[in-house]
């Protein structure tokens, strides 16, 4: 049966991964969990692309109701909560690991991070394995 959310509907595999998490900002928000270790809103904020307050409550709605991210309280600031990558959340790790190679190879732009795809070509699996313990790589 498919969820009313969804915007695919064909069975294929391809669109299925577009609709939980093929927009710019899901995917982009699963890299901050991933790669830079943000966990609460205000540090989502504070991204390197600016995402407005309205996207961001969005997403992370639709990343919690896919089952890629949890939300809890923060123990600290009962106000405050903390999201973390599921396992199904942290298994995005090779197609994060081979967006970054794709985008090495064919980003030609003067600010690309070159060293970030030179991370994941000398050890792919090191990187992959860390996203999905949930270390920083």
């Amino acid at each position: 049966m498919v969820k009313k959310s969804q915007k695919y509907d064909s069975g294929c595999p391809i669109a299925y991964g577009l609709d939980v998490f093929g927009d710019q900002w899901s995917l982009l928000i699963i890299r901050d969990m991933a790669l830079k270790g943000a966990r609460t809103y205000g540090e989502f904020l504070e991204g390197w692309e600016g995402i407005s307050t309205n996207i961001l409550a969005n997403r992370l709605k639709h990343l919690e109701d896919t089952g890629l991210i949890t939300r809890e309280r923060d123990p600290d600031n009962w106000r405050s909560y903390i999201y973390e990558l599921t396992p199904k959340g942290r298994d995005l790790a090779p197609v994060i690991a081979e967006i970054i190679l794709w985008s090495g190879k064919y980003n030609t732009a003067e600010h690309a991070m070159p060293e970030a795809v030179e991370k994941v070509r000398r050890d792919r699996q090191g990187f992959e394995d860390k996203v999905r313990n949930g270390d920083i790589p």
